[in-house]
Order: structure tokens, then C-alpha cells, then sequence
């Protein structure tokens, strides 16, 4: 008796059951490659895609942090302490021209302090692509473009001021952008460092085991047993008073990245003691490949996605850690701009009580930790794309 033949309209194509037939989703799956399997369950975790578009958006603000800036972070003018955030308004007489009001300040005869309020007959129109303070645009060449300014000011109060002003009359804006862009690039800068030593140094541990392996180990636990401020403060406050902006912030990097290694090197350890036994390394081995080689082409990418998620859970700490030591006063030192400087700037109660606005700067660090945390977790969990 011979086969049936395709009919689709009895439901059947073939002549082998529907149910022996794989489905082109299982046909996808078993084809797609790992980085394809972790790609398709990330977009499954809806709030890790929405903190890694924060992330990103964070990060393309320390790239554009001068741009985006609209008055000199680091000018400061007596006459524009204490300015209240100014509102922004987009429509005039229902058309659509962004303007905001120029400003009156007026001395409290008892109190003595200097207030603002907007003068609605003086309206000043907000322009893109203004002209403001010179930088240079990435580092590449020389420019006074900014992504917005205003036109028609009459004295040195007027301006744009969308967070206000800090004590010294400083634009709260323009040095929050160059604020993020700092202490994120010392996260980066710092997760970086200490990536490779964990993967070196866990690497190593990992392979060779033996008194390597005790060697490093007992390093980790030595730095472990240490407590984590105190050293931080140790370190940071060794630093000679006499050092520029520039070599400050390498030493913070260098110092922040010495101490946050060790966790990530535990973890791979613990991944090439697990892997090294496996079939696929010793037939590596059989074929003749070297060490470098199995370890570069068979143990590392394995486990890549683990490594990327240990490092976006590690980058929070890194920036809370910068944050931390600048707003005791023992890392970033002015006229450089982090988030820990701005927090010192407010932690001040009367400041708080003439200028509660300042507080605005723990906004984006909350933001930004919270961003990569729940990014990592979604990292972790597409790290196993073959979990439920």
C-alpha cells in the first residue's frame, strides 16, 4: 500500500504524523547560534530593555555633556546665586517658539536675601544650536555650538536655567551633564580594569590550580577581609594634595579597579574549574591546541554572557564608589565635576533650606544604579538561553 499523499486540506503535507514534523520555531532555535538564544530571551525581559535604552541614553549624555550644557559649568557669577529652576515654555500665543522669561532679583529688606521671580514682559527666545562657551566636540575639534541657549539677554541675570543655580551662581544643568559624564566614564574606566585582572588572575587560579590557585585565593581573602570604606578612604586619602584633576582621577580608577576584581575572578575560577574536565577541552587537547588557545576559543566564550552580566551588575558599585569617596571630600576634588562633588555641594542643611532644588543630583544616580541593576539581571537571566 503506498504512502499517502500530501493533502493540505486533511492538515497534513507529508506523509510522515504532524506531530514527527519539527516546527520552524524548533528549527530556529536548534539553528540559532548562543549569542542569538540570549539576544531573543533578553527581549523577553521587558524591564531590562527599558534600562539598557536608560543606559545607553545615560552614556550618550557623557558624550555629549558639552553640547547639551548651556552655560559654562564652571563660571560663576555673585549676581545669579541661589536662581530657582526656571520653567520653560514651549507655545506663545499658540504657536510653537520656546521661550522662557528674563529675570528680576529683588533683596528681602529683612532678610537680606536676594530673590528672583520672572519678569513676564521680557521674554527670551530659546534657539537651537546656539552659540555659547568654546570646547572641543569629542575631543576632535573646537567648537561654541550647544544644543540650546537663548537670545535678548539685557544683563547677566538672564539666561536659561532649567535646574536652577547653585551658590556660587553656577548652572546646575550643565554641571550635572558634565557630572554624568564624569563619574560614569570612572565606572566604565574602573569595570574595565578590573575585568581583565578577574579574568586573568580567576583564569589562572582556575587552569593551573595548585599554589597559583592557593596564592590568589588568599590574596582575595585578604582583600575580603578588609573593610571595604575604611580601605577606600586609606587609599584615597594617600593621595598628594599637590596632584592635578587628571591624575586624581586615574589614581581613583586605578584604585577603585585594585579592589573590585576579586569577585569577578572567584567567578572564573569556579567556571574553568567546572570546565576544564569537559569532553570539548580535552579533545583540545588531544588535537595538540595550546593553552591559550583552549582557553581563548573553548572556555572563555562558554561563559561569555555570564562575564558581560558580572560586569554590568559591577559597574553600579563602581559609580557608588566614586560617589562615595568625592562626597567625603577624599576623591574628585573641585574644579572637577562628579556626582559626589554636587552631593557635597548639597549636603549643606542650610543650603538645602535656600536651594532644595541641588538635591536633583541624586536623581540620576538613582536612576542610573537602579538602570544597571535590573539591565545585569536581565543579562543573567538570558546568560542560560536554554532555561525556562
Amino acid at each position: 500500500m503506498s504512502a499517502p499523499e500530501a493533502n493540505p486540506a486533511l492538515g497534513y503535507s507529508s506523509s510522515l504524523p504532524h506531530d514527527d514534523r519539527p516546527n520552524a520555531e524548533e528549527e530556529r532555535i536548534s539553528q540559532a547560534t548562543q549569542l542569538q538564544l540570549t539576544w531573543w530571551r533578553f527581549r523577553r525581559h521587558r524591564l531590562a530593555v527599558i534600562s539598557g535604552v536608560v543606559v545607553l541614553l545615560f552614556y550618550l549624555v557623557t558624550v555629549l555633556a558639552d553640547f547639551l550644557a548651556t552655560s559654562d559649568p564652571h563660571a560663576t557669577n555673585a549676581r545669579r546665586s541661589f536662581i530657582p529652576p526656571q520653567e520653560i515654555h514651549l507655545f506663545d500665543d499658540g504657536a510653537f517658539r520656546p521661550h522662557v522669561f528674563g529675570l528680576t532679583g529683588r533683596r528681602d529688606p529683612r532678610t537680606f536675601r536676594l530673590s528672583y521671580a520672572p519678569d513676564a514682559t521680557r521674554k527670551l527666545p530659546i534657539t537651537f544650536f546656539a552659540k555659547g562657551y568654546s570646547y572641543r566636540f569629542l575631543g576632535l575639534f573646537e567648537t561654541e555650538r550647544h544644543l540650546i541657549g537663548v537670545q535678548g539677554r539685557s544683563n547677566d541675570v538672564d539666561g536659561i536655567f532649567p535646574l536652577g543655580t547653585d551658590q556660587l551662581g553656577r548652572d546646575v544643568w550643565s554641571r550635572l551633564m558634565l557630572a554624568t559624564r564624569v563619574s560614569l566614564l570612572i565606572g566604565l574606566a574602573g569595570v574595565g580594569l578590573s575585568f581583565v585582572l578577574g579574568v586573568l588572575l580567576g583564569g589562572i587560579s582556575g587552569l593551573y590550580g595548585g599554589a597559583v590557585d592557593s596564592v590568589i585565593q588568599r590574596v582575595i581573602e585578604v582583600l575580603h577581609s578588609i573593610p571595604t570604606i575604611p580601605l577606600w578612604m586609606g587609599l584615597a586619602a594617600a593621595l598628594p594634595p599637590t596632584w592635578s584633576t587628571v591624575q586624581i582621577y586615574f589614581a581613583i580608577t586605578l584604585i577603585i579597579s585594585l579592589i573590585g576584581w576579586t569577585d569577578l575572578a572567584r567567578v572564573v575560577r569556579g567556571r574553568f574549574m567546572a570546565l576544564r574536565g569537559e569532553d570539548f577541552v580535552l579533545a583540545a587537547e588531544l588535537a595538540g591546541a595550546s593553552q591559550t588557545r583552549i582557553v581563548l576559543r573553548h572556555l572563555l566564550p562558554s561563559f561569555t554572557s555570564h562575564l558581560i552580566a558580572s560586569v554590568t551588575l559591577a559597574l553600579p558599585a563602581m559609580i557608588i564608589s566614586e560617589t562615595a569617596l568625592s562626597f567625603l571630600g577624599l576623591g574628585l576634588r573641585p574644579p572637577a565635576i562628579s556626582w559626589g562633588i554636587l552631593l557635597q555641594d548639597a549636603q549643606n542643611v542650610q543650603t538645602l533650606v535656600l536651594a532644595p532644588w541641588l538635591l536633583v543630583v541624586a536623581v540620576p544616580v538613582i536612576v542610573a544604579i537602579l538602570a544597571f541593576n535590573f539591565l545585569g539581571d536581565g543579562l543573567r537571566d538570558a546568560a542560560d538561553p536554554y532555561g525556562d
